[in-house]
């Protein structure tokens, strides 16, 4: 039968979601002082599961409290004492509501994370991002053992979220966090055994699928979050990404999730280049363009080299348009987010008919040239519209942390200027 958005997926290792509809990962900012689990997740999953979607993705888990990716993250990087446990377990069992799978996306920020929360980030090697401003320090490379250490957090992490009810893991490989730097040429310089070919910058990724797997059992899901491409030039090529699906495929992977961009160049939300060097930056396929979806089309040729369940998130909105692309083969799982941040019961009103589309703000939310004078720098102007929608729709996930309706009247501007203020104190109120 033709797949739908209502339909059921029985996933590879047994496990099955009660419809085609996920929650796409966003970061949430709502970890305590020692980026614990708090109750604000407990409300905000709970509102979230009683969405009506079939799979949630929590925003990234850090495997590595050095080195997140904002400061109010969750991260579980040793043994966790009790009341850890306990915050995670309320955790899940609210994002497990309503029949919902909750699954833990599981991530080290590597040389994206921010100086507020380390001025000496790391990753493959030393080279910095290509970006305006002081938010990011030059990275070091990592150790041989430094990175052996890794893949053992990773896998240590899937293992907690196994044990405190989690129903599922996704590692992610994507948006120029640390595994998807590896896999990157362009950041990626290194000559031994974790650089250099495809294969060897692949190692990272590949080898930390194993550790996890075995750490959670055949029976638990396993996923992965990779880019389509990086879309700069040098960088991580879409033919880099099908052969690397294709490999992750012969892991038996239970769901791959397909996105793109980096920090550097954000088309994970529809934004264009970001850096200080815009020449450099490669194109989308007119095709993707045409469509609602970003990163269908990329999909379509993963598709060829795999056979394990695909979910495409980034710019899905019209139910016409999930069924399409569903009933046509390319892919599995429709994956949405800046839509739940605005309407957290929209996955209901989709699979009911109550709603046609979900609602799109990003269009709206863009500050005009002359918002700081009528000679504004271009990159200043450029910087403030990504993260200034980036903070409205974070501002938008801590309201309903805080058991608040969402506000679609928020001012970008007031978003940038007070979600810079929040990252600020939380991250003085960090316990190092």
């Amino acid at each position: 039968m033709t797949a739908t958005i209502a339909s059921p997926l029985t996933l590879p290792c047994g496990a099955t979601l009660k419809n085609r509809i996920a929650k796409g990962a966003m970061t949430e900012g709502l970890g305590d002082a020692r980026n614990r689990a708090t109750e604000a997740h407990v409300r905000l999953y709970r509102r979230w599961a009683e969405g009506g979607a079939g799979m949630l993705l929590t925003g990234n888990v850090q495997i590595d409290r050095r080195y997140m990716e904002r400061p109010g993250n969750v991260a579980i990087d040793g043994p966790q004492s009790n009341e850890a446990i306990a915050a995670l377990r309320d955790y899940a069992k609210a994002g497990t509501a309503n029949g919902v799978h909750l699954w833990m996306q599981i991530s080290h920020a590597g040389r994206q994370t921010p100086a507020l929360v380390n001025k000496e980030p790391v990753g493959p090697s030393d080279k910095a991002l290509d970006m305006p401003g002081a938010q990011f320090g030059k990275p070091r490379g990592l150790t041989g053992a430094e990175i052996e250490d890794v893949i053992r957090r990773f896998a240590f992490a899937a293992s907690v979220a196994r044990d405190t009810g989690f129903t599922g893991v996704q590692i992610h490989g994507a948006h120029g966090y640390l595994v998807s730097s590896f896999l990157s040429p362009d950041v990626n310089t290194r000559t031994d055994e974790w650089g250099g070919s495809l294969e060897n910058r692949a190692r990272l990724l590949l080898e930390t699928v194993r550790a996890v797997r075995k750490a959670v059992g055949t029976d638990f899901p396993v996923s992965v979050k990779l880019n389509s491409a990086d879309f700069q030039r040098g960088g991580f090529s879409h033919e880099d990404a099908i052969r690397v699906a294709s490999w992750l495929n012969a892991e038996g992977l239970d769901l791959l999730e397909i996105s793109g961009g980096t920090y550097e160049q954000p088309r994970l939300v529809g934004l264009d280049d970001m850096t200080l060097h815009p020449e450099k930056a490669e194109t989308r396929r007119e095709s993707t363009i045409a469509r609602e979806a970003y990163f269908l089309e990329y999909a379509k040729d993963i598709r060829t080299a795999t056979t394990m369940p695909l979910m495409v998130t980034g710019g899905f909105r019209s139910v016409a348009g999930m069924n399409a692309a569903l009933a046509s083969g390319t892919m599995d799982v429709v994956g949405i987010a800046r839509p739940l941040c605005v309407d957290p019961e929209i996955a209901d009103k989709l699979l009911s008919g109550a709603a046609a589309e979900t609602p799109a703000y990003e269009k709206t939310l863009r500050l005009g040239p002359g918002i700081l004078g009528p000679h504004s720098p271009v990159n200043l102007i450029k910087a403030m519209n990504g993260w200034g929608q980036q903070g409205w729709f974070c501002l938008q996930i801590l309201r309903m942390g805080e058991g608040k309706n969402p506000d679609p009247k928020m001012g970008v501007f007031s978003a940038f200027r007070n979600y810079a203020k929040n990252e600020a104190k939380t991250a003085s109120a960090l316990q190092r």
